[in-house]
Formats: structure tokens, C-alpha cells, sequence
């Protein structure tokens, strides 16, 4: 898991700035520097890091990783500001504090309000998205909406088969109220009598979660046309 908080950042490049309060952006019509400080969780506090991410012009230029203890350049760019930080003592023992002050801290706060521990079931959805009256290969669509946290895994099977080298994926969107969504889509053939299933694992689920979608068979008995559209509305 992890969090992107904002804290009190050092910047000594060239705008001979001290401290940064919270998230930092210069902007002018040349140049825009952010800076920003995540914490990751593994096994709620067993295992913190904490990075602290500098970027030029949306490029990441050098950070600070808890894990190693000093800044690191990942460009020429980030060099000369990695060697002057940690030259400096004062600067280095800050941010290895806030492992405890900040991250900790931080994280305890958030349990308390249920954000941490907080898991939100899916809803899944099958539809049909018509490619072509002549063809028996269409495209079937799993809406699975409403998730927390986004971590989530998504499959096709065909008749009891995982289906892999036809899926196709939006990234995860999110939502508007702390949940999120993905369409995942299946190009196939589709024939009477077939079982098309999506499933899903999340941890929110105990089990994983299947919904099966069948074609159905025209009246006359004739090969099946079928119509459909899938909407897919994303969360503001």
C-alpha cells in the first residue's frame, strides 16, 4: 500500500530555497519543479518506505529513499543536488525521522478513520459489444466497478478455459468516492451453447467472485445475430 503525503522537503537547487511546505511547484513559461514524498506500507507498519521524488519538467530527476538512507540522482540533472544533501547531515537524519514522525504517524491517523483497513466489494457486469451481423466473433466486455482497494485481477474463461491471448484492458479508473473500475474484454467466437465467465479475485472477496454470461438462441433456430453497446461511465 501506499500513501502520498506532503511534508516538509528540502530544495537547495538552484533557487536556494530551505524548506518546501507540502507539495512544491515552480512554474514559469521555461521550467516546472515538483516535489513529493510517498509512504509505502507492507504488512500495515512491519515494513515502511519512504521516498521523497523530485521532477523537472514531469521528469523524475532524484529522490531519497528510506530503504538505502541517502539521496539518489537518476539524471546528470539530480547529481549536484544528491551530492549536496547528502552532504548534509541535518537534512539526512530529517528525513530517516520521519519514518516515525510522518509515515507512522500517518498511518495510525488513517486507521483511525477506517481508511486503511477499508475493503469494497466489486460489481460485475457482462455485456456484448456487437462487431459484425456476418460473424460469429464479437466482443464480450466485464464492467467490474466499485472496488477498494485497486489492487484486482480480472479473467476470462470460455467454457470452463481460461481465455488470455484475446483479453483486452483498460487501465483502473477511479471513482469519485474512493472506489475504482476496469473494463476487461474478450474477443471470441461465439457459438450456442457456449459459457463465457468472468472472474474475479480481490481482496475484498473471500473467494473469487464468477459471473457467467450464455448466448441466447434466436427463435427461428437460425445462427444467432446479436446487438449490444456497453457503457462504460467513469467516476469524477
Amino acid at each position: 500500500t501506499a500513501f502520498i503525503f506532503f511534508t516538509a522537503l528540502p530544495f537547495v537547487l538552484l533557487l536556494h530555497i530551505d524548506l518546501i511546505h507540502g507539495e512544491y511547484t515552480v512554474e514559469s513559461a521555461d521550467y516546472v519543479i515538483e516535489g513529493k514524498a510517498e509512504c509505502h506500507y507492507m504488512n500495515a507498519t512491519q515494513r515502511v518506505r519512504l521516498l521523497e521524488r523530485w521532477f523537472y519538467n514531469q521528469e523524475e530527476f532524484v529522490y531519497f529513499d528510506s530503504d538505502v538512507g541517502y539521496y539518489i540522482p537518476k539524471t546528470e540533472f539530480g547529481r549536484p543536488a544528491a551530492e549536496n544533501w547528502n552532504k548534509n547531515k541535518d537534512i539526512i537524519e530529517q528525513r530517516k525521522a520521519e519514518m516515525q514522525t510522518f509515515c507512522i504517524y500517518n498511518y495510525g491517523a488513517f486507521e483511525t478513520v477506517g481508511i486503511t483497513g477499508r475493503r469494497v466489494k466489486p460489481t460485475i457486469k457482462i455485456s456484448l459489444i456487437h462487431e459484425d451481423p456476418h460473424s460469429e466473433h464479437h466482443m464480450l466486455a466485464c464492467n467490474v466497478n466499485g472496488f477498494y482497494p485497486s489492487e484486482i485481477e480480472v479473467k476470462w474463461y470460455r467454457n470452463g478455459v481460461e481465455e488470455s491471448a484475446q483479453v483486452q484492458s483498460t487501465d483502473i479508473f477511479q471513482n469519485g468516492d474512493w472506489t475504482f473500475q476496469i473494463l476487461v474484454m474478450l474477443e471470441t467466437e461465439i457459438t450456442k451453447g457456449g459459457t463465457f465467465t468472468c472472474e474475479v479475485l480481490h481482496s475484498s472477496l473471500e473467494t473469487p467472485s464468477r459471473v457467467d454470461w450464455h448466448p441466447q438462441e434466436s427463435d427461428s433456430g437460425k445462427k444467432k445475430v446479436v446487438t449490444g453497446i456497453v457503457g462504460f461511465v467513469l467516476g469524477t
